[in-house]
């Protein structure tokens, strides 16, 4: 049973009190400039979520001058559940533990304080108090993000075992076509030509009748298998019903439903032939997922315009914004793509971007037959 995450404007009220309760504890009435530090800190702990390291600036003071540190931890703990800046989270660390082992004022120093083992034990002991915030936050920073990625690659897993059904279906159905195509509509062929020679040579009133029944019956077999055959063929894009056939006003929705940011740009009228439209459609579609499969936190921009006679589709990625995880597949995608061109007359090309994303593009002839 997933647990119910606490609201945010409860938790940051929770360590407001904490904080005071924190500044109640050390720091005396009587110290105005220490109070201020500390009740500074803890009145900023509800902007650190949207200003980090803002937020760890304003509670450092309170480090320095007062024993008052819960807030300063707080926020330290929070900058590096956020930021993946390796550096900056080490130079926070070291200027809290600077700012936890040296005495203030500073101008009461002296010399012989650096030296001893209980120098050594203090500033061991800073450095771990530093440390241990930092290592939190990075560890559930790890744990959130690998949340992430696993749901990217369900989601990945599930879209794949989608698709590869309805390529298995779509198979199925063309070579069950073929097969209704080139045998079963052949021989009703055959037998409507035996009863039509049948009833033309016949001397027989009875037969010649039963020859003309047949000869109807095998000519209404054969209208309704060619039906069939076409609904065969231009069926495949759901598993289990019988949809039409998509097209460049499904474009949208399919974009919206793709959850990446992508931007469509197109300026093609909406009478082309069918078969462009599925053609660019399965490239929008095939380029979508592979983003979201190799191009994790990319943005996507397509774009869709006639040059001449010749109908460019443009499918272009930034570069990801976290590194992919290998996951299985088939492979099939750009090839089944590129065979969809040729038949088309038409051409696919791929490869990565100057900036380190990836473009498709696809050129089709403008005059394709559907």
């Amino acid at each position: 049973m997933r647990r119910r995450a606490v609201p945010a404007p409860l938790l940051d009220a929770v360590l407001v009190l904490l904080a005071l309760a924190d500044t109640w504890s050390n720091v005396d009435a009587g110290q105005r400039a220490a109070m201020a530090c500390a009740l500074l800190a803890a009145f900023s702990l509800p902007l650190r979520r949207r200003l980090p390291f803002t937020t760890f600036v304003l509670t450092l003071p309170t480090a320095l001058v007062t024993d008052a540190v819960l807030a300063t931890l707080v926020a330290l703990y929070t900058l590096s559940s956020i930021s993946r800046h390796r550096v900056l989270l080490a130079g926070c660390a070291l200027a809290y533990a600077v700012c936890d082992f040296l005495p203030w004022p500073w101008s009461s120093l002296r010399p012989a304080d650096l030296a001893g083992t209980h120098t050594l034990v203090q500033s061991v002991y800073a450095v771990a108090t530093a440390a241990a915030p930092v290592f939190l936050g990075q560890l559930v920073q790890a744990r959130r993000e690998l949340s992430l990625r696993l749901a990217e690659i369900t989601e990945a897993r599930e879209h794949e075992r989608l698709l590869a059904a309805q390529s298995v279906l779509a198979r199925e159905r063309a070579q069950l076509a073929r097969e209704m195509h080139d045998v079963v509509s052949h021989q009703v062929s055959l037998i409507a030509v035996q009863a039509g020679a049948l009833q033309v040579g016949s001397h027989d009133a009875e037969t010649r009748q039963a020859a003309s029944t047949i000869r109807r019956l095998s000519v209404q077999t054969l209208d309704e298998l060619r039906h069939m055959v076409s609904v065969l063929r231009a069926s495949g894009s759901r598993p289990t019903e019988l949809t039409p056939q998509p097209s460049l006003a499904d474009l949208q929705r399919l974009i919206d439903g793709s959850g990446i940011e992508a931007h469509l740009k197109t300026d093609l009228p909406e009478d082309l032939p069918p078969t462009i439209q599925r053609a660019i459609y399965r490239a929008v579609q095939e380029a979508l997922t592979n983003v979201r499969k190799h191009a994790p936190g990319a943005t996507v921009t397509i774009c869709l315009h006639r040059t001449g006679g010749t109908i460019r589709t443009t499918v272009t990625n930034t570069a990801p914004t976290r590194p992919p995880l290998p996951l299985p597949g088939a492979h099939h995608g750009l090839t089944g793509l590129r065979q969809r061109a040729e038949l088309l007359g038409g051409t696919i090309t791929s490869g990565p971007t100057p900036d380190g994303g990836y473009e498709l593009r696809l050129d089709l002839p403008a005059d394709t037959s559907p």
